[in-house]
């Protein structure tokens, strides 16, 4: 299906790998010319170049910390005018409510709310002021159904749904979209670091950890980068219907 959004430029925050790497490719797939970034320089040019050779897509390379205001701008200066932002930062460490005090809750809304609202804020009159423009917001199903051990990461982007809520009814009429894709559990690092809390905390090996958080997932495993990308790229179609703050799973 062709999603009428060949020669377009996106912005794919956090996208050396995992789930900011497979929005990434499938928006390469489409023929969108990418800015990419991560943290680190090595892992960051090697997705680079497999994305470039794969589609035939301009991939640019941006290495920072897109939580950092620094970051941000960097980011910025290298795309110049964005037709399509992805936002993504990782989440923040799983623990008991007794576990965190005010520094760690103004790190964790810095990285999961206050990122992406600066990094919309930048974008969003670039967008309106040439009629078309999409945001993708990658947050987690936590804001649907909060996840105890997950504290930091329930507050902080639930935060952004709701800030994100308003904000797309406010664009919408200049023909810009702002969704949020609300993941579960997705075969990544962030699962690998959760089963190994898991595994810990419980005992158990790596295995039965894994097979014990399968167990509440309907399709009884972890769902792919590919899957999740593709769920991007449609969001970032051309013909998409106007969406007004939607949350997709």
């Amino acid at each position: 299906m062709d999603m009428g959004i060949s020669g377009k430029k996106a912005v794919i925050c956090a996208s050396s790998k995992g789930l900011g790497r497979g929005c990434a490719e499938a928006l390469a797939a489409e023929g969108v010319n990418l800015v990419i970034n991560g943290r680190n320089p090595e892992v960051l040019e090697v997705t680079a170049e497999e994305i470039r050779a794969a589609y035939g897509v301009d991939v640019r390379t941006v290495t920072c910390d897109v939580t950092t205001p620094e970051g941000q701008s960097l980011i910025l200066e290298r795309t110049g005018q964005v037709d399509i932002l992805v936002t993504n930062a990782g989440g923040p460490p799983p623990g008991n409510w007794s576990d965190w005090d005010r520094d760690d809750f103004i790190t964790a809304l810095d990285a999961n709310m206050l990122t992406p609202i600066a990094l919309m804020k930048a974008c969003l009159p670039g967008m309106m002021s040439i009629g078309w423009g999409r945001v993708v917001n990658i947050t987690s199903q936590s804001v649907k159904a909060p996840i105890a051990v997950l504290g930091l990461s329930n507050a902080a982007r639930t935060g952004l749904t709701g800030y994100v809520a308003g904000t797309a009814r406010q664009v919408a009429y200049k023909g810009v979209t702002i969704n949020n894709l609300l993941p579960g559990i997705h075969a990544t690092d962030r699962a690998v670091s959760l089963d190994n809390g898991v595994m810990q905390e419980q005992g158990i090996s790596m295995e039965q950890a894994q097979k014990q958080r399968q167990s509440f997932i309907p399709a009884g495993r972890y769902g792919t980068a590919e899957e999740f990308g593709a769920a991007c790229a449609f969001l970032c179609s051309h013909t998409r219907a106007i969406s007004l703050g939607r949350t997709f799973y």
